[in-house]
Formats: C-alpha cells, sequence, structure tokens
C-alpha cells in the first residue's frame, strides 16, 4: 500500500488498516495482507496502535522524503524464535567470510546486470567476464567499473546516477524504495540485523544488511524503469508505480524452480543467516539466463493500494 496523498491519517481497527481524512474513511485493508507500506504523502499521520501492529507482522513501514527517496523504515525488533542465535552469529562472522559474502552478491550483482542488458537487447559480453574477476571483498572494486559500463548502456550516455536527478531517478529511486522494504522484510523474518551489514556500513545506516542484500536485484528495478523510458513515461505516475512494485512478482529463474523476485529475497536472507551459522558459503541466489527479450516483458500488474 503507499499512502501517496497528503493529510491522510492511518489507524488500526481489529485487523485492518484504514486509511482516513478529515474523520471520513476512505478505505482499508487486512494487516496481514500487506506486504509494505510507503508513505509519500505530505501531512501524513498514523496511531501508535497500527505502528506496534505492522511490526508484529513484519510490514515494514517506509517514509519518503523528496524525489522519493527512503528517509526511514520501521522494523520489528522482536518476533523470530532463533534471532537471538542468529544475531550472535550475524556478529561474530569472520572478516574473511564477510569478504566471500561480499564477493559472491557483487559477483550476481554484475551478471544481473548483464542479464538486464541482454534482455533489453543490447550489449552484455563484458559482464559475465567481469562477474568471473571478483575476488573475496573485491578489492579492484569490479562492481564500480561494472557500474561505468552498465548505466550509460541502460540509459544512455547522458545518464548519471543521483537520487536526486532528474528523470529517470525518482522511477529510479521509488523502486529501489519498494525492494528495499521487501527485502527488509526479509532480513527480519530470518532473524538477522538490518543494521549490521556485509559491507555497507554507516553510523547513520540503520539498514546496512538490506542495502547489501539488494544489490543482485537492482538491475530488475533497472530493467522495469527502462521500459517506462522507452513507453514515454516521464513523471513517477500511479501506473508506472504499479508496475514498479510488480517487479517483486516478476519470477525468476532458480536452484528450486521458476520464482517470484519476493521470494527469492527471502531465501537469500534465510541462505544468509544459515551461511553466519555454518561458516560457509551457501548464499540462495537467483540463476538468471541470457536470453534476449524486451524491457516491458513480463512485468505483471502489481497488487498495490494507493490512497
Amino acid at each position: 500500500m503507499e499512502i501517496a496523498e497528503d493529510g491522510r491519517h492511518l489507524s488500526k481497527d481489529r485487523g485492518f488498516l484504514t486509511v482516513s481524512s478529515q474523520g471520513e474513511e476512505l478505505g482499508r485493508l487486512p494487516i496481514e495482507d500487506l506486504a509494505g507500506v510507503i508513505a509519500t504523502g505530505h501531512g501524513t499521520t498514523l496511531s501508535l496502535n497500527l505502528a506496534s501492529a505492522l511490526a508484529e507482522q513484519g510490514v515494514p513501514l517506509v517514509l519518503c522524503g523528496p524525489n522519493f527517496v527512503p528517509a526511514s523504515v520501521l522494523w520489528p525488533i522482536v518476533g523470530h524464535h532463533a534471532q537471538q542465535r542468529r544475531m550472535e552469529a550475524q556478529i561474530a562472522r569472520t572478516r574473511v567470510l564477510a569478504k566471500r559474502l561480499w564477493a559472491e552478491i557483487v559477483a550476481a550483482k554484475v551478471l544481473h546486470q548483464g542479464w538486464a542488458l541482454r534482455e533489453a537487447v543490447m550489449p552484455s559480453g563484458a559482464f559475465v567476464r567481469l562477474a568471473s574477476l571478483v575476488k573475496a571483498g573485491d578489492p579492484e572494486n569490479i562492481e564500480a567499473q561494472a557500474a561505468r559500463r552498465y548505466w550509460p548502456l541502460m540509459f544512455g550516455k547522458e545518464f548519471r546516477r543521483d537520487a536526486d536527478g532528474e528523470w529517470p531517478n525518482p522511477a529510479l529511486n521509488y523502486g529501489y524504495a519498494v525492494l528495499r522494504a521487501a527485502v527488509v522484510r526479509a532480513v527480519c523474518a530470518a532473524g538477522l540485523h538490518p543494521s549490521i551489514g556485509i559491507f555497507h556500513r554507516h553510523p547513520q545506516n540503520a539498514m546496512a544488511l538490506a542495502d547489501d542484500l539488494m544489490e543482485p536485484f537492482r538491475p530488475m528495478v533497472d530493467l522495469a524503469v527502462l521500459g517506462l523510458v522507452r513507453d514515454g513515461t516521464t513523471t513517477v505516475t500511479p501506473a508506472s508505480k504499479r508496475l514498479l512494485v510488480g517487479v517483486l512478482s516478476r519470477n525468476l529463474p532458480t536452484k528450486a524452480g521458476t520464482t517470484p523476485l519476493s521470494t527469492c529475497v527471502q531465501r537469500l536472507a534465510q541462505s544468509l543467516a544459515g551461511s553466519y551459522a555454518d561458516g560457509a558459503i551457501s548464499l540462495d541466489l537467483p540463476v538468471l539466463g541470457l536470453a534476449p527479450g524486451r524491457a516491458d516483458e513480463g512485468w505483471p500488474a502489481a497488487d498495490v493500494a494507493s490512497i
């Protein structure tokens, strides 16, 4: 659910999230059916009962600032049966293990960038080679080398990825906010602490681990945004928001068969918890092919309400 209009009040009525304006109810949805709540409208308020209920259900509440950049995420601090044991293993993980985990994530991201370019019928061969060069900790910064090749191919030579930049940056911001909310929920459901990252670390970043684990899935958002650009869309509209939220429903090939992206995110978080516990690399990542396609092909309409 996205709260896009100004002056909305969110509250809890039994098991429902209700949206009202000036005392009049506008709509309601079962809290247990929500994958996330994104608030972009100015003057949005909510009750403490609702905030508590969302946390109990593991539903992230994402508060966005200008240009759809997330400013805050509400996440639960309890709820997983093995949370303490898994967080202890997460904190105790060795630097060597962290470097190896990060190398696998970076290699997957670079491969997926190549996949996205191939789907968009663009040159992509260099990305397979770049992914093969990633070493533990990515000391050669292959991630940055790939980015310098990737963005001009995806959106043109004049494009610069900047959260405060012009179109299509706002669409990328929105798509990443949706993806980040899904990853935060998966991290908490796996009993891990979202502030303790593998690579990302900053004293003001409470979602460092979510930022790590969303990296391999960013190219799926990029591909959806490219579809909007090619269709002539120039702003973040309700229709484009539905398309971007629909990225979470896109089916991806995995070792266990075709699986929605949202489920792939959950499996990755669970496999990371297992890697921390066992001290061995066992990340469950999508296995993407390189068959050519179209950038706007296969993106389902999202099950999202915007009030």
